[in-house]
């Protein structure tokens, strides 16, 4: 470096010596007076921090999905999703997470000296957690690496217990302080979890990682501890409030990934970002707009749809009926719904003629009786009051069927737009029936027609941002054994959270991911 800057500064240290002999003084002093100039030219440019001076760098490891895994994840998000309070203001608001689908994770230490854990550093979530040694009766503790706070001389007693849930699953422990190192720089004092029942749930018995750190905002960390990315701010190890992503989606390549605290690396993406802000802190969560299929517009998003991004998840969640669309649309073989045939074939051509006369869409499934709204029930036409308790002891068939007309009427309402003909749109509504995402398996794709399958698209920040379908479809296995699956997985949350859509890694894969904490804000750029 310093060669390089003498050979940059020779020119500037030219002109100095013919100007100062210019002014008269000795060929001596004239000499001493550039190499002082010299000097503190070199010692200030040292001072000066490169453009990447200040990143501090993770190494990121992928783990490629196997058909098994795969299964897992969807059972767990359906289950998982199904139970989740998104809505709720009070209390701790926990994030969906979905960790059995999860590629990229790296390496941190704790304590002094240091014990390394493998983790996965998550946008979903924000506390920091690794289990612990005094985990005796959790499956999942002995196949990973386990915390030992005696060997710390740094380690400070706090004993607090906490308990993260999963829907109806929960991770307990109780919170201690130690040094952790990420990327090469220490924070002090960081408060986290020891983790002593992981339960006996696959998710973390199988996963690649020991732990979890969250990267999320401090409003959803359990027992408000504070996040190990503020500590970094707290403690200025960084120069910027900004982190960021980078995914290598080459499966053949060795390197997975690189996650860059501090800034940016100009390697990692093409062109510029695109920002949009925050809209509500908890989750790194922005307004997206409209939706594509091929070039045609879903009409779920029109009015704006909620999105996070989520480094947590490796595919793409969003609400069910339009899964369902790009399910029919890319081919993909799901279950065959017999509500779902059961409401077309009684209540289609009802549904067309309310949506034809004008009722509102998110009307006419309480107005012909398949939906509870307010605890009132619509038979008929006639408005029945619905006691609570027996709303709340509504049959688990009542919610499908409830589920089901909403769809249904969506889609009918989506092909009244484009003037089909009544039979024609409730043709098209049948077969998307068939094409529901399974809540149990997997939606196998023919890998020989991924040329023939339309790209899809998400408006975001008024530009579009398109993924193919060799982007947004997960391959598994290898050669004759490749199986191909679709990328997406049905989330249905009710407004007003919702609709919402989880962008994981097969989108930040492709578009090259800012976290911007300072400007509370999010940059997409083509990911290189």
């Amino acid at each position: 470096m310093l060669l390089k800057l003498a050979i940059s500064t020779a020119p500037a240290a030219a002109t100095i010596f013919k100007a100062v002999l210019s002014k008269g003084v000795s060929l001596n002093m004239a000499h001493k007076l550039v190499q002082v100039t010299l000097c503190l030219w070199v010692f200030t440019s040292l001072l000066l921090p490169s453009p990447t001076a200040a990143l501090y760098r993770v190494s990121l490891k992928k783990q490629r999905l196997n058909l098994n895994r795969f299964k897992a994840a969807r059972i767990a998000m359906n289950g998982w999703g199904m139970l989740h309070n998104y809505g709720s203001s009070d209390g701790e608001v926990i994030p969906l997470k979905n960790y059995m689908d999860a590629q990229y994770y790296g390496v941190i230490a704790i304590g002094s000296p240091p014990q390394n854990f493998t983790v996965l550093f998550d946008t979903g979530s924000s506390n920091l957690w690794v289990p612990s040694s005094k985990c005796y009766f959790s499956i999942a503790c002995y196949f990973h690496s386990k915390y030992k706070s005696s060997r710390s001389s740094t380690y400070t007693k706090i004993g607090k217990p906490c308990e993260i849930n999963y829907g109806s699953r929960s991770i307990s422990g109780f919170f201690s302080q130690d040094n952790v190192e990420v990327g090469g720089v220490v924070v002090r004092d960081q408060v986290f979890v020891e983790a002593t029942r992981e339960g006996s749930f696959p998710t973390f018995v199988l996963a690649k990682f020991d732990g979890i750190l969250g990267l999320g905002f401090q409003e959803i960390s359990v027992g408000n501890a504070t996040p190990v990315w503020y500590n970094m701010l707290n403690q200025d190890v960084v120069r910027e409030d900004v982190f960021s992503f980078w995914l290598n989606r080459d499966p053949s390549a060795n390197e997975g990934g690189e996650l860059v605290f501090g800034g940016v690396d100009p390697k990692h993406y093409k062109g510029k970002h695109t920002y949009v802000p925050v809209t509500r802190k908890g989750y790194w969560q922005f307004d997206m707009g409209d939706f594509l299929i091929g070039n045609n517009s879903t009409g779920v998003c029109e009015g704006g749809c909620a999105a996070i991004v989520d480094s947590g998840t490796s595919l793409l969640a969003g609400p069910t009926a339009v899964v369902t669309e790009i399910n029919h649309a890319i081919g993909a073989e799901g279950v065959v719904s017999a509500e779902c045939k059961e409401v077309v074939s009684q209540y289609g051509d009802l549904i067309w003629q309310l949506l034809v006369s004008g009722v509102q869409p998110d009307k006419v499934c309480t107005q012909i009786g398949l939906c509870v709204l307010n605890g009132t029930r619509y038979m008929s036409g006639i408005k029945i009051v619905v006691e609570k308790e027996n709303m709340e002891e509504l049959s688990a068939r009542d919610r499908l069927l409830c589920t089901t007309c909403q769809m249904t009427v969506f889609w009918i309402q989506s092909q009244l737009k484009q003037k089909g003909t009544k039979d024609t749109v409730l043709n098209y509504v049948n077969e998307l029936c068939q094409s529901l995402p399974s809540p149990m398996g997997e939606s196998v794709i023919d890998c020989a027609r991924i040329s023939l399958m339309p790209d899809i698209t998400f408006i975001i920040g008024d530009k579009p941002f398109k993924l193919t379908p060799d982007q947004y479809i997960v391959k598994m296995g290898g050669g004759l054994t490749t199986v191909c699956v679709s990328g997406f997985m049905a989330l249905d949350v009710s407004p007003p959270r919702g609709p919402l859509w989880i962008l994981g890694d097969v989108f930040m894969g492709v578009y090259h991911t800012v976290f911007d904490y300072g400007n509370l804000e999010i940059g997409f750029a083509e990911a290189a």
